[in-house]
């Protein structure tokens, strides 16, 4: 993981956001790309530099995003980008070759019951860049448990496990497998992967209606600082293809999650 993106949004959390990604990316001698999109609404007799006063106060906040924060001699750059999130992201993407996106549950949402809010909801649902999503005030500290669950141990993209071999690479902790059988499974969904394999500390095989499921069964006894899952169509986040908020009595995570892209 060379390049990381980190879009900035309204909240108060987002300095805290932005902190965790520096000090992750300090860990893995990566470089982060500070983001802020911005709109210009078109209105009868809007002022004619509006997009450059746009641009200026943008630059403006991101900059004073960045001097609020320890920067420990990481690379930091910043994109002012015109239009939405995920427009700008994708042209971003596009050019430099982002590695992970690190986000906020909440980049512009203050909304107490909300979790995930609309603008992190959307990148989550339409992106096939891996995403860290942090807790808010969640203060980086080194992964010693991952708990990786899925419902199938076939990979059907090549790199999907990239993000996460990168990270139990360099911090070196426990993966611990949750391999969950849902009613439709098929016997070849029991078979691990050479790459999970590779990787897998232990492995916990159960049976629920769902991988969210699985999840909330096991993760009080696995502990872990690190939640991975994958994106899939009809996977961990479904929810997600209906709304992009979802709700904290719906889901909620205290420690950073990890999606990885593809299916699995």
């Amino acid at each position: 993981m060379k390049y990381i993106l980190v879009p900035i949004g309204s909240t108060e959390n987002s300095i805290n956001t932005l902190q965790y990604a520096i000090d992750f990316a300090n860990n893995i001698n990566a470089k982060i790309f500070v983001m802020r999109a911005y709109k210009i609404l078109s209105k009868a007799g809007a002022f004619v530099n509006a997009d450059n006063t746009m641009q200026r106060e943008t630059n403006l906040y991101l900059r004073s995003m960045i001097n609020a924060v320890d920067r420990k001699g990481v690379t930091i750059k910043m994109i002012t980008a015109k239009g939405n999130v995920m427009e700008s992201i994708t042209s971003i993407d596009r050019e430099l070759g982002i590695d992970l996106i690190i986000m906020g549950p909440k980049s512009n949402s203050i909304k107490e019951e909300v979790f995930l809010g609309n603008t992190t909801g959307s990148v989550l649902k339409q992106t096939n860049i891996p995403m860290l999503i942090i807790p808010e005030k969640y203060i980086f500290t080194p992964l010693n448990r991952v708990l990786t669950a899925f419902k199938s141990g076939v990979i059907n993209k090549e790199g999907v496990l990239e993000p996460l071999q990168k990270i139990i690479t360099l911090f070196k902790p426990s993966c611990n497998l949750l391999l969950v059988k849902t009613p439709s499974y098929k016997d070849e969904n029991l078979v691990l992967d050479p790459a999970l394999d590779a990787i897998k500390t232990k492995l916990t095989i159960t049976e629920n209606a769902t991988t969210f499921q699985g999840v909330l069964e096991h993760f009080q006894s696995q502990n872990p600082d690190l939640l991975c899952v994958f994106r899939r169509k009809r996977g961990f986040f479904q929810k997600l293809w209906e709304t992009n908020t979802i709700l904290k009595k719906e889901f909620h995570c205290n420690i950073p999650l990890l999606v990885l892209k593809g299916k699995l």
